[in-house]
C-alpha cells in the first residue's frame, strides 16, 4: 500500500464528482474501455470462427467443437494469469504501471486479431491473456488503497466502478458486434483495440490525480509491508508448505496447463499430448481427472491442518466453489452456444412496423445510457480539466468516436429497406456425413435443402430440376427498383438469409472463393417487390441484455439482501442456480419440436438472458463476499486464487460443452441441448438449499 498522508488524502478527496473523488471516475472510464474491448472481442470470436468460409461476411468455418475448445482455453487462462499478475504488481511494478503494461499488451492483442490470420489469432489471444493478467487484479486494488481511510464510502465506490464495467460490456458488445457483422470482422476487432489504447492513454495522463496511490513498491508503507510479512510468516510457521505440498502444486499446475493447451491443439491441429484412452475416455480427460484428485487432496490436506473454526469455514468456501463451477458451466454459455443459437436459430428479421418499433427501442436503449455516461464525463472535465487536460481530451475523443459509431448504426438501421427478390434454386438432398446416406426427418421424410444456384453453376447441367425461389433481403441507403438485377449471397449455412453484394463485397467474395478453390456462391437475383422498413438484429445484440438487466435490477436485489427476507448464502446459491435453469428451460421450451430451417422466436432468448442475469445477481457478488468473510486475512490471497481457479474451470468446461451444440442438435435436438443445462442446475440448486443448515454450521456464525 502507498504512503498517503492525511493532507494528501484530504487533497485527493477535495476534487469530487457525484460525492466521490475524481480519480474514481478516471478508473471508471479506464475499466469501461477495457471491458468495452474485452466483451467486444469476446462476443465476436466464436461467431467469426464458425461462420461459413463463403458468404456475406465470411469466417473460418471451424466446427463448434473446435471453436469451443480454443475459446475455453482462452477464457480459462484469463482467470489464472491475474493470480501471477497480482503478485508482480505487488512486488515489482506497482498498480499503476501494471495497469499500463497490461493495457498496452492487450492493445497489441486486439491489433493482432484484426489481421485475421491463424498465426495472428493465436498471438492476439496470447497477448490478451498476458495483458489481462496484469490489468485485472490491479484496478480494484487501487480503489481499495484510495478508500482505506474512508471504508464507509468503499461500497459506493465499488458500485460506481462496476457500473463502468457493465457500461463497457454493454457498448462493446453492441458496437463491436454491429461493425463486425455489418461491415467486417476486422472492424469489430479493430474498434476494440482502438478504445483499449485510448483508455490506457487517458489513465496515464491522469497520473497527477493519484499522487502516490498505486505507486511502485519501493514507495510503499514499510510498516504495513512488515505487518503483511509477519502474517505470512505466522501462517507458514503454523501451517508450513511441506515438500509434498510443493510437489503437488507443481504437478497439478503442469497438468492444468497441459490440458488447457492440449484440448484445442488436439482438435484443431490433430497433435495430442495424451494419445491414449482408458475405458473409452480420452487421455486428456483421464489426466485432468487425476490432476483434480491430486489438487483436492492438496487443498483438503492443507485445510485440515488448521484449527477447527478456520477449517470448517474453509470447507464452506470449498462447497461454494464447487457450486460456482456448476453455475458458470451454464452461465458462460452466453459466450459460446447462445451466440451461435442467436445467429443460426433465432428469427432476427423484422419488417414494417415491427422494424420501426425495434429501431426506436434500440435507439433509446443506446442513446439514454450513453447520454448519462457522457454527462459524467462532463462533470469530471469540469472538476479536473485544469489538472489533467490531456486525459480529458483523450476521453472526449473516445466519446466523440462512440457517438459517431452509434449515430452511424442508428442511421443505417432507420434507413434500411426490405426487398423481395427472386432467384434460381434447386432441391438438394441433405447427406449424413457419418453414414453417407440421405438424412431423414423425425416424420420419416427424406430431407432436402432449397439451394440457390450460383453464377458459376450451369442450370442446364444440374441433376435436379431448378425452380424460382423468393426471399426477403434488406439493404441500407438503397433505392432498388422492381425488375432490377442484383448480386446476393447467403448469410448462413441453411440458405435462410441473404445479403446484397456491393461492388466491393462482390469483388471480395470472388477473390476469397478463388483462393479457397471453391464456388463463390454469388447468386443473380431480380427485385420483384419493394417493401417497407426492415431490420436484421445482430446476433451480438442479444448479449448486451445481460449488462442491461444488471444495471436495471442490481439495486432491486441489493435491497432484497438488506431486507429482513435476506436469504442465507446457500439459499442465495440455490436460488441463483434455479433461476439459471429456468432461463435454459425457456430455451428448451421455445425450441421444442422446431423442424430444421424453422426459426425460434427471439422472446425465448430475451427471457433466458433475464433469468440468467437474476441468477448472476444472486451468486457472483455473494461468492466473493463470503470468501472475504470466511477466510482469515493471512490466507485471503490463497483462497481468492482458488476461487478464481474454480471460475476458470467453469469457463473452460462451459466452452467445451457449448461446442457440442451442433453434435447434440444433430443427434437429438436443440431442446435436448438446453434441457441438459436446465436439469443439472435445478438439481444443484435444490441440493445446496437442502444442505443449508450443515453449511451454516460450517460457517460458524458468519452471516
Amino acid at each position: 500500500m502507498s504512503t498517503v498522508s492525511s493532507t494528501q488524502h484530504d487533497e485527493f478527496f477535495k476534487s469530487k464528482v457525484l460525492g466521490h473523488p475524481a480519480g474514481l471516475f478516471v478508473l471508471f472510464f479506464t475499466e469501461m474501455w477495457e471491458r468495452f474491448s474485452f466483451y467486444g472481442m469476446r462476443v465476436l470470436l466464436i461467431n467469426f470462427l464458425t461462420m461459413a468460409a463463403v458468404g456475406y461476411n465470411p469466417g473460418w468455418e471451424w466446427t463448434t467443437e473446435n471453436a469451443g475448445a480454443l475459446f475455453g482455453t482462452y477464457a480459462m487462462l484469463l482467470y489464472i494469469t491475474p493470480i501471477i499478475g497480482g503478485l508482480i504488481a505487488d512486488k515489482l511494478t506497482g498498480y499503476r504501471w501494471a495497469v499500463v503494461i497490461g493495457a498496452v499488451i492487450m492493445t497489441l492483442g486486439h491489433a493482432a486479431m484484426a489481421v485475421e490470420t491463424e498465426f495472428w489469432l493465436y498471438m492476439g489471444l496470447g497477448l490478451l491473456v498476458i495483458g489481462t493478467g496484469f490489468f485485472k487484479p490491479t484496478m480494484t486494488s487501487i480503489i481499495s488503497e484510495m478508500y482505506k481511510d474512508v471504508p464507509k464510502k468503499k461500497d459506493g465506490a465499488y458500485t460506481i466502478f462496476y457500473m463502468g464495467v457493465n457500461a463497457g460490456a454493454f457498448f462493446g458488445m453492441m458496437l463491436c458486434g454491429y461493425l463486425a457483422e455489418r461491415i467486417g470482422w476486422s472492424w469489430g476487432f479493430g474498434l476494440a483495440g482502438v478504445f483499449m489504447l485510448l483508455g490506457t492513454l487517458q489513465f496515464w495522463l491522469a497520473k497527477p490525480l493519484f499522487g502516490k496511490i498505486g505507486d511502485v513498491p519501493s514507495k510503499r508503507d514499510e510498516q504495513e509491508q512488515e505487518i503483511n510479512e509477519n502474517n505470512e510468516k505466522e501462517d507458514i510457521k503454523y501451517n508450513p508448505f511441506t515438500s509434498l505440498d510443493k510437489i503437488l502444486i507443481v504437478i497439478t499446475s503442469i497438468i492444468g496447463l497441459a490440458y488447457a493447451i492440449n484440448d484445442p491443439l488436439s482438435k484443431i491441429a490433430n497433435f495430442n499430448l495424451f494419445p491414449f484412452e482408458f475405458q473409452g475416455i480420452e487421455g486428456q480427460y483421464v489426466v485432468v481427472l487425476f490432476g483434480l484428485i491430486l489438487f483436492l487432496y492438496l487443498v483438503l490436506s492443507r485445510i485440515n491442518r488448521y484449527a477447527s473454526v478456520v477449517r470448517n469455514r474453509m470447507y464452506a468456501v470449498i462447497v461454494f466453489a464447487f457450486f460456482t463451477v456448476l453455475f458458470f458451466l451454464g452461465f458462460e454459455q452466453g459466450a459460446t452456444s447462445l451466440v451461435l443459437f442467436a445467429r443460426d436459430y433465432i428469427d432476427r428479421e423484422l419488417i414494417g412496423n415491427a422494424a420501426v418499433i425495434f429501431n426506436i427501442v434500440n435507439a433509446l436503449l443506446t442513446v439514454v445510457p450513453l447520454g448519462i455516461v457522457s454527462y459524467v464525463l462532463y462533470l469530471l472535465a469540469k472538476k479536473t480539466y485544469g489538472r489533467i487536460p490531456g486525459s480529458n481530451i483523450i476521453l472526449a475523443i473516445c466519446f466523440i468516436g462512440i457517438w459517431a459509431v452509434v449515430i452511424y448504426m442508428l442511421n443505417r438501421d432507420f434507413n434500411t429497406t426490405a426487398y423481395e427478390v427472386e432467384f434460381d434454386a434447386q432441391k438438394v438432398a441433405v447427406i449424413d456425413q457419418d453414414t453417407g446416406e440421405q438424412r431423414v426427418s423425425k416424420n420419416g421424410d427424406l430431407i432436402f435443402l432449397d439451394t440457390p444456384i450460383s453464377e458459376q453453376q450451369d442450370v442446364n447441367q444440374l441433376k435436379n430440376e431448378s425452380f424460382k425461389k423468393k426471399m426477403i433481403i434488406g439493404e441500407a441507403f438503397s433505392d432498388f427498383k422492381e425488375g432490377q438485377e442484383i448480386n446476393i449471397i447467403t448469410k448462413d449455412k441453411g440458405f435462410n438469409k441473404f445479403g446484397y453484394l456491393t461492388p466491393e463485397r462482390l469483388k471480395d467474395a470472388k477473390e476469397n472463393a478463388a483462393s479457397l478453390g471453391i464456388d463463390n456462391g454469388v447468386i443473380k437475383a431480380k427485385v420483384t417487390e419493394v417493401k417497407n422498413h426492415w431490420v436484421e438484429i445482430t446476433a451480438s445484440w442479444f448479449s448486451i441484455l445481460n449488462s442491461f438487466f444488471i444495471i436495471a435490477f442490481a439495486s432491486l436485489f441489493s435491497k432484497w439482501w438488506e431486507s429482513k427476507y435476506n436469504p442465507s448464502a446457500p439459499q442465495k446459491y440455490g436460488i441463483g442456480l434455479i433461476l439459471l435453469a429456468l432461463g435454459f428451460g425457456m430455451l428448451a421450451f421455445g425450441s421444442f419440436g422446431v423442424a430444421d430451417g424453422v426459426k425460434v422466436s427471439m422472446i425465448w432468448l430475451i427471457l433466458a438472458y433475464l433469468f440468467h442475469t437474476f441468477g448472476e445477481l444472486c451468486i457472483s457478488p455473494v461468492g466473493l463476499s463470503y470468501v472475504s468473510k470466511l477466510v482469515p486475512a493471512r490466507m485471503i490471497a490463497f483462497m481468492f486464487g482458488m476461487w478464481y481457479l474454480a471460475i476458470a474451470i467453469g469457463n473452460k468446461f462451459a466452452a467445451v460443452l457449448g461446442g457440442q451444440l451442433e453434435n447434440i442438435r444433430e443427434e437429438y435436438s436443440l431442446s435436448t441441448f438446453f434441457l441438459i443445462f436446465t436439469v443439472v442446475p435445478i438439481i444443484a440448486g435444490l441440493l445446496i438449499i437442502a444442505v443449508n443448515r450443515p453449511i451454516k454450521k460450517l460457517m460458524k456464525g458468519v452471516e
